[in-house]
C-alpha cells in the first residue's frame, strides 16, 4: 500500500466520485502504462521482452456495496457511464468500448477466484495514458479493474497471478496478446526496466545506462488493436510459420502454436532458427492453398483450427518475413540486456544500434509501422537520438528514442519544430505527445490517510 500519489489528481478524482455517487470512495487502485524498449510482437511467440512502466496510469476510486451492480464512470466525458448487474456481465467483442476492457478485468478475476457472485461496486476511473497510443492504456485499464475486483472482494492474489490472469482475460475482447503489458503493469519497480520472460512468468531488473534518457513521441495516428485485424493477423502468421517449420523438421506440428515453442522443441539457438527460416520458407507470400497442401489439411480445418475470428478473410500469409522478425528481435532483446548488464564504455551507442535495427525489422519484415512513425523515427535520429523505434503494436502510436542527456533540450526542440509544429492536429496534441520518461513503479492499492 503506498501513499505517495500526487494530491491534486487524487483530490480531483475524489471530488468527481462524490459528485457522481454522493459518497466517499473506500479505496483507490492504480495501474501504469508502459513503454517497450525492445522486443516487439514477440511476447505472443513465447519470447522475452524489455519494457518499463511509465508514470502515466489508470487510477480508480472505488466504493463497495451489496447493491449487486457494478457502476462505472470516467472523468473523461467522452467515455460514457455504464451500469451492469454482477450476474449479467457480458463483453461485446464487436464493439470494443472502454467499459468492456474494465469488465474483462472483473470477469477474469471472478473466474480465477471461482466467485459465484461479486461485491457491488461504484467506480470512477481517471486515466493519463493517451488512448490508442501503444502505451497500453487498454491493458492498464484491465489490470486496474482486476486489482479493484480483488480488493473489493477481499481475496489477496500475488502480482504474478494478477498479471497472468489479466493477460488471459484481455482475450475476452478479442486481442490475442502475449502478456507483456499486464506483466509490466504489475511487476514494474521504480528505477529499473525489466526483462520479462514467460512460461513461467518472471521479471528481472535491467539497469539502464547513465547518461541517456528515453523520450516518448506520439505520431498522433491512433491504433486500436481490438478494433482492427492487423494484430491478430500477425499472431496467425506466426502460428502458421511455426507449423510449416515444424512440418519441415518432421515434428508433430498440430500442438505447436508459437515460434518460441518450436525452438524449445528443436533445442537449437536463435541463430540456427534464423537459418532454418532461410532454408524452409520462401519470401513470396503463401496462399491458403499452399499452406493446406503442405500441412495436409482442408480449408475448413485451416479456418476452424488455425485462423482467428477476425482473420477468416485472409488470403496471403508472409510467413518468411514474420518468422525472421521474431527470431531476430528475440536475439536483440537478449543482446540489449547483455549490454545493460556489462555496461561497456560504448553501451549507449550499442543499445541505440539495437533499437534502430529493431525498428527496421518492424518496418520491413513485420510491416507494423506506418509512414508517420517512420517519419518521426527519422526526425528523432536527425535530432540527436542514438536509437529510435516504434513501440507497442505499431500501425500508429508512439516511438521511443534513446537520447544522450546533454542533447535532450535540443532534441526536444528539434522534434517539436519538425514534427509537431507544422501540423495543426499534431500541434494540438503536442503537450501529451512528447515527453521524457523514467522507469516507474507497478500497480498498487492504496487508502488515503
Amino acid at each position: 500500500k503506498n501513499q505517495t500519489k500526487p494530491k491534486t489528481k487524487l483530490q480531483k478524482l475524489k471530488e468527481a466520485f462524490r459528485g457522481k455517487y454522493g459518497q466517499m470512495p473506500l479505496f483507490f487502485a492504480c495501474a501504469p502504462g508502459r513503454v517497450n524498449l525492445i522486443g516487439e510482437h514477440i511476447d505472443y511467440c513465447g519470447y522475452a521482452v524489455l519494457p518499463m512502466a511509465i508514470e502515466q496510469n489508470i487510477l480508480a476510486a472505488v466504493s463497495v456495496s451489496d447493491s449487486k451492480t457494478i457502476q462505472l464512470a470516467n472523468t473523461e466525458p467522452k467515455y460514457k457511464d455504464f451500469t451492469v448487474s454482477v450476474d449479467g456481465i457480458s463483453i461485446d467483442r464487436e464493439n470494443p468500448q472502454w467499459h468492456y476492457y474494465f469488465l474483462c478485468g472483473v470477469r477474469g478475476i471472478q473466474e480465477h477466484l471461482r466467485l459465484s457472485s461479486l461485491a457491488g461496486m461504484c467506480c470512477m476511473v481517471d486515466g493519463t495514458i493517451p488512448a490508442s497510443s501503444g502505451l497500453s492504456s487498454s491493458s492498464a485499464l484491465v489490470c486496474c479493474a482486476g486489482l479493484v475486483t480483488m480488493e473489493a472482494n477481499q481475496k489477496p492474489l500475488s502480482k504474478v497471478t494478477l498479471a497472468e490472469t489479466c493477460a488471459k482475460c484481455e482475450r475476452y475482447i478479442g486481442t490475442e496478446g502475449g502478456g507483456m503489458d499486464q506483466s509490466i503493469s504489475f511487476l514494474a519497480e521504480e528505477g529499473t526496466a525489466k526483462l520479462i520472460e514467460f512460461n513461467p512468468l518472471r521479471a528481472t531488473d535491467v539497469r539502464l545506462p547513465d547518461g541517456a534518457v528515453f523520450v516518448i513521441a506520439n505520431c498522433c495516428v491512433e491504433m486500436n488493436k481490438a478494433a482492427s485485424s492487423h494484430f491478430n493477423m500477425r499472431v496467425v502468421e506466426c502460428r502458421i510459420a511455426t507449423k510449416m517449420l515444424a512440418k519441415a523438421r518432421g515434428l508433430d506440428w498440430s500442438h505447436l502454436l508459437k515460434l518460441g515453442d518450436l525452438q524449445k522443441e528443436l533445442q537449437v539457438s536463435l541463430e540456427q532458427m534464423l537459418e532454418l527460416v532461410e532454408e524452409v520458407l520462401h519470401p513470396e507470400p503463401y496462399s491458403r492453398d499452399e499452406i493446406c497442401k503442405t500441412l495436409g489439411i482442408s480449408t475448413e480445418q485451416l479456418c476452424e483450427n488455425i485462423l482467428s475470428a477476425n482473420t477468416q478473410h485472409a488470403t496471403d500469409f508472409k510467413l518468411y518475413q514474420r518468422a525472421r522478425h521474431v527470431y531476430g528481435e528475440a536475439a536483440r532483446v537478449l543482446q540489449f540486456k547483455a549490454v545493460c548488464d556489462s555496461s561497456p564504455a560504448n553501451a549507449v551507442a550499442q543499445l541505440g544500434d539495437l533499437m534502430n535495427r529493431s525498428h527496421a525489422s518492424c518496418r520491413d519484415l513485420y510491416e507494423c509501422s506506418c509512414p508517420e512513425l517512420d517519419q518521426l523515427v527519422d526526425i528523432c535520429l536527425q535530432a540527436g537520438a542514438v536509437g529510435s523505434r516504434l513501440t507497442g503494436a505499431g500501425w500508429g502510436g508512439c516511438t521511443v528514442s534513446m537520447v544522450p542527456g546533454e542533447r535532450l533540450d535540443s532534441f526536444l526542440q528539434t522534434v517539436r519544430e519538425h514534427y509537431y509544429v507544422p501540423d495543426a492536429h499534431r500541434s494540438a496534441l503536442e503537450k501529451q505527445s512528447l515527453f521524457v520518461t523514467r522507469p516507474g513503479g507497478g500497480a498498487a492499492i492504496f487508502i488515503e490517510e
